[in-house]
């Protein structure tokens, strides 16, 4: 089902041109979604990362995980816009947690990282109800406010100038691309409304792209038939 306040707001998205300067190839996949079931795990996400785990360990007993061709894209990515090695794309970070298992979370996070891992993509996972505005990704002046926490407490970073950044109105909402997420839009038990960010790169196509999304849209409308779900896809000639 589709809603007018989510078409407004993935329609109110952009990404910066010096983004494509930097990499011409960029898309990304921007779902938003309305009352989404909430819960711990379940046995439907614990299918979805078992899966996820079977199929990574298949991939990484023949590639290294710094060869799976989407990995070493998002790594020459960082590279370009001058990140350290030891700053990992979350896909990377995730696929590196494979051997000794994924997280387990809430029923949402869980379906998110599998179908990351499972489908090889960057995928992150905001609360929608506290966006400040639309999501807009962009390379970073450095002043910006990045929300985390340090030794359990809250603090305020700023990203590194040309660093590439998700923001919204408020703020810096996802440092490195994909790095990490801020803790105001960070996902909760109680969370209903997300907004999810797939990020590809070449050679990912489009059609890999949707495929992911349709399994996602597919597993979080489980148990319910009230979901709300809008999409947009954004890339060089749609920004």
């Amino acid at each position: 089902m589709a809603n007018t306040k989510l078409k407004a707001f993935l329609d109110g998205a952009h990404i910066a041109p010096e983004v494509f300067s930097l990499r011409p190839d960029y898309r990304c996949l921007l779902i938003a979604l309305e009352n989404v079931p909430t819960g711990s795990s379940d046995d439907a996400s614990e299918a979805l990362l078992q899966e996820a785990e079977s199929t990574a360990k298949a991939t990484l007993a023949k590639t290294p995980v710094t060869d799976i061709p989407h990995v070493a894209a998002w790594r020459q990515a960082y590279k370009q816009f001058g990140s350290k090695p030891k700053f990992r794309n979350s896909l990377e970070a995730l696929t590196r947690r494979v051997d000794a298992g994924l997280p387990r979370v809430n029923r949402l996070t869980d379906t998110y990282n599998a179908i990351s891992v499972k489908h090889q993509i960057p995928l992150g996972g905001e609360d929608l109800a506290k966006y400040d505005g639309s999501p807009f990704l962009k390379r970073a002046k450095g002043d910006e406010k990045f929300e985390t926490k340090e030794g359990g407490e809250p603090v305020v970073e700023h990203p590194d100038v040309g660093e590439v950044v998700w923001c919204d109105d408020a703020g810096v909402t996802c440092r490195r691309w994909n790095w990490r997420q801020c803790t105001r839009t960070a996902l909760t038990a109680d969370t209903t409304s997300v907004l999810i960010i797939m990020d590809a790169l070449d050679p990912f196509s489009n059609e890999a792209l949707n495929a992911a999304a349709d399994e996602l849209v597919t597993a979080l409308s489980q148990g319910s038939a009230e979901v709300l779900v809008e999409r947009r896809l954004l890339g060089p000639s749609s920004s």
